[in-house]
């Protein structure tokens, strides 16, 4: 055998590696097996204890004995380190400085002498331990005798109790490879055990495509295999058994239940009650999709040192499997209604554009699909702060804002994750306004995503307790991607629609959308006036600080302008340089106070500085009608004064021109 095979794993403290011959085929001297056992160096770090064991045992057995009773006794390591023996020799040896002692372990010999100073003159005699096979030097036995005692029969004796100590020792070592060798024959019998009966157990499994035949399989397995344990199986609310043995799993987040712990975190949980002398195991049936539901057995602490929860684990984890394809055979029709039901809805959502439209429309259809009371669709308004219920058959809970973190809402939206009560009395892990003035027990909901972005939440509720079905729960999340989609289409659609209004770079309102805005002003105001600025000398700002710079000069200058006219005014991008803002209801005195605010902070607030030249033009309803475009003239034939007179001012168009 090869060296790594000539070592197996010890189980008793001392001993981790064990040698089996010397390179011989062990199947050929398996009668001389005992014989040829031995240690090896490799073994000496972990003997200590096994040493220690043997030395106090051949103690034991050698006490009738007048030369051991006589004299004291103990055994060091082959670096001539104390292990073991009488504590009246341990300050003579233990730094292993003891002449004798030396002699022996240098010549790996035995070594007899007398000690006259630190021993009072007693005979010392070292004896080497050597291996069986390999002569390799273990340990070093050492007694010390009255000095009345002939040394050669000290070295007599203490040789005899030697060799009566390597008995001792190996008789031990060899009680160790035997019990390993039985704990490795007994777990073998066991994994074959374990495999037969998985084996058997999981074959039974795949034949079974009736999810109350899985059920019962696994219940009536774990019974044969443990006939005297208390099993049920506690199902999620999805399923509904008729079997004794099968409970519904309620999760009640106030009490510690095995099941309900096991059935959220997923993975084998054991309870031991003391007191009781009573163990609760509980092993989570699951699949590829989830978890489903929990088996949990009861049994006396006797019983449970006969239990193998790998096994149990083994057989949940294949019900898990088997429920989990037999659940997917009964729904194939199922999904086929459903997915045409999602094609319908998603056709009838795409129809629309209007964001209110389509939250009506979708509170509608889900309360008719899913057969539910009540359907509230929130939102998240950003200038509220809030979550915005925009679309509920509560009318009263209409328009209303809650906080994002309240009630059970803000645990789906901060969650990411949908949720699903059966008893809102009793589990209730937050308030809700909806479940409490609606009177419901049920609830699904889930989160609205639009574009990979949580936007929303989605909550149906019921009266009734234990109402939706995983079935609901599963369909509302299918819809509820749909009903993003429709949102988000909508929402792309109108911000393609402001985006076309919209200067991409200033920010500011484009040259057609003022144009329209000044036609609808005129329809309806008695006055209003328009400012065009201009950048003075801006080719020179770009051709100093680069294209880069100027367009982030442009966007100050628009953001300037913004910040300094009201939010009924229209600030738009006229072109290049040149910006405009339409001011409805005002003259000529208060837009030249508002041009020189925009001038001023201009040549303040700008980096690198810049200035900008004003023009203005106005019109009111004692002149007759004025186009948009001889507005623009005017205000530009003002705007190219200013900026021939020296830049940086403000011009008004001239009273004859206004007529």
């Amino acid at each position: 055998m090869s060296e790594e095979q000539r070592k197996v794993s010890a189980s008793s403290p001392g001993s981790t590696a064990l040698y089996y011959g010397s390179g011989r085929d062990p199947k050929q001297e398996f009668h001389k097996w005992p014989q040829n056992l031995d240690i090896t160096l490799s073994d000496l770090p972990y003997l200590q204890p096994l040493l220690e064991e043997s030395f106090w045992e051949w103690k034991k057995e050698s006490g009738g004995l007048e030369f051991v009773l006589k004299s004291d006794w103990c055994i060091v390591c082959r670096e001539g380190n104390w292990l073991a023996g009488d504590p009246v020799l341990q300050p003579y040896f233990s730094a292993g400085d003891d002449g004798t002692l030396r002699s022996a372990l240098e010549n790996r010999a035995a070594a007899a002498g007398f000690s006259e100073e630190r021993l009072g003159g007693k005979n010392v005699c070292a004896v080497p331990l050597f291996t069986r096979n390999r002569n390799e030097l273990f340990a070093v036995l050492v007694s010390v005798s009255p000095a009345g005692t002939a040394i050669e029969k000290a070295r007599m004796m203490t040789e005899s109790a030697a060799l009566l100590l390597k008995s001792c020792f190996y008789r031990r070592f060899e009680h160790i490879f035997v019990s390993d060798l039985e704990k490795v024959y007994d777990q073998a019998a066991k994994e074959a055990r374990r495999r037969s009966i998985l084996f058997q157990y999981v074959k039974r499994m795949h034949a079974q495509i009736d999810v109350d035949g899985v059920l019962t399989e696994v219940l009536d397995s774990v019974l044969d295999l443990y006939p005297n344990a208390g099993v049920r199986l506690f199902m999620s609310q999805d399923h509904h058994s008729s079997h004794p043995l099968v409970r519904p799993l309620l999760l009640h987040h106030w009490q510690e239940e095995v099941y309900v712990r096991t059935f959220m975190e997923g993975t084998l949980t054991v309870n031991r009650r003391a007191e009781e002398g009573r163990v609760e195991i509980g092993v989570p049936v699951g699949g590829k999709q989830g978890v489903y539901g929990v088996l949990h057995v009861d049994v006396d602490s006797v019983l449970m040192e006969e239990m193998d929860l790998e096994l149990l684990g083994m057989m949940a984890d294949a019900a898990g499997t088997a429920f989990e394809n037999a659940k997917l055979y009964e729904q194939s029709n199922l999904m086929i209604h459903e997915l045409r039901i999602i094609n319908e809805l998603t056709q009838r959502l795409n129809k629309s554009l209007k964001l209110t439209d389509i939250y009506q429309f979708a509170n509608q259809e889900l309360r008719k699909l899913l057969e539910a009371e009540y359907c509230c669709i929130m939102s998240h308004n950003e200038e509220l702060g809030g979550l915005e219920v925009v679309s509920c058959n509560a009318s009263w809970l209409t328009k209303e804002v809650f906080e994002k973190d309240y009630g059970l809402a803000g645990i789906v939206y901060h969650s990411k994750e949908p949720l699903i009560l059966s008893n809102y009395m009793e589990e209730r892990p937050a308030e809700s306004r909806l479940m409490e003035t609606t009177g419901s027990s049920s609830m699904i909901a889930t989160p609205l995503t639009v574009n990979g972005e949580v936007r929303g939440v989605i909550l149906l509720t019921h009266r009734k307790k234990h109402y939706f079905s995983y079935d609901n729960y599963r369909l509302l999340q299918a819809l509820t991607s749909h009903i993003g989609l429709a949102v988000g289409n909508a929402s792309l659609h109108a911000e393609v629609r402001r985006m076309a209004n919209r200067d991409m770079l200033t920010e500011l309102y484009a040259r057609h959308y003022l144009d329209e805005a000044i036609h609808e002003c005129q329809s309806r105001d008695f006055c209003g006036s328009l400012i065009v600025v201009d950048i003075d000398q801006f080719k020179q700002v770009n051709d100093t600080f680069g294209h880069q710079r100027g367009d982030k000069i442009l966007k100050q200058v628009s953001g300037i302008i913004k910040t300094s006219i009201r939010q009924s005014d229209i600030p738009a991008r006229w072109g290049g340089e040149e910006l405009a803002v339409y001011l409805p209801g005002l003259g000529i005195e208060q837009t030249q106070q508002v041009a020189e605010r925009i001038r001023r902070r201009v040549a303040e607030e700008t980096d690198p500085k810049v200035t900008v030249s004003c023009g203005i033009s106005e019109w009111n309803w004692t002149h007759d009608r004025i186009s948009v475009e001889s507005l623009f003239y005017r205000a530009d034939m003002a705007l190219y004064e200013a900026k021939n007179s020296g830049r940086n001012r403000i011009v008004v168009e001239k009273a004859e021109e206004s007529g």
